[in-house]
């Protein structure tokens, strides 16, 4: 079996030692993606509401992905943390987080109480199909 691939794309915040931001499964053509918040490349939070947040995330999704050469379209199962949701935010965060997707991912919506900083309101973490 080939061993895992552990990456971190240039463009990607995260903090060393916590988590891999990317871990590729070449023999099981699978992509797992850490949870992604709405960090910049700088690790600046973009953002006070859902909404904002969740573009950010869309374009860091982005560019985890293309690091192994996949596009949302290899999006197979996506999970999303909501801190404060309530079903109003539903079409507005899934806007956000899927431009140009014509058909949705397997997903699961968490509504939490927190994330690991008081201003962080949506995390999104992802399971993709390496593409052929």
């Amino acid at each position: 079996m080939t061993e895992p691939e552990y990456l971190t794309p240039a463009g990607l915040y995260h903090i060393p030692g916590a988590s891999t931001p990317v871990v590729l499964v070449p023999g099981a053509d699978l992509v797992f993606l850490s949870g992604q918040v709405a960090w910049d490349e700088h690790g600046n939070l973009c953002g006070t509401d859902h909404v904002t947040q969740m573009q950010r995330i869309a374009q860091n999704l982005h560019t985890a992905l293309a690091a192994v050469g996949c596009g949302r379209e290899h999006i197979i199962k996506e999970t999303v943390y909501v801190v404060d949701y309530h079903p109003g935010l539903i079409p507005g965060l899934f806007a956000a987080l899927r431009p140009g997707v014509s058909a949705p991912p397997a997903s699961t919506l968490v509504g939490v109480t927190a994330l690991f900083a008081p201003s962080v309101l949506v995390e999104v973490e992802v399971v993709a199909k390496v593409a052929a």
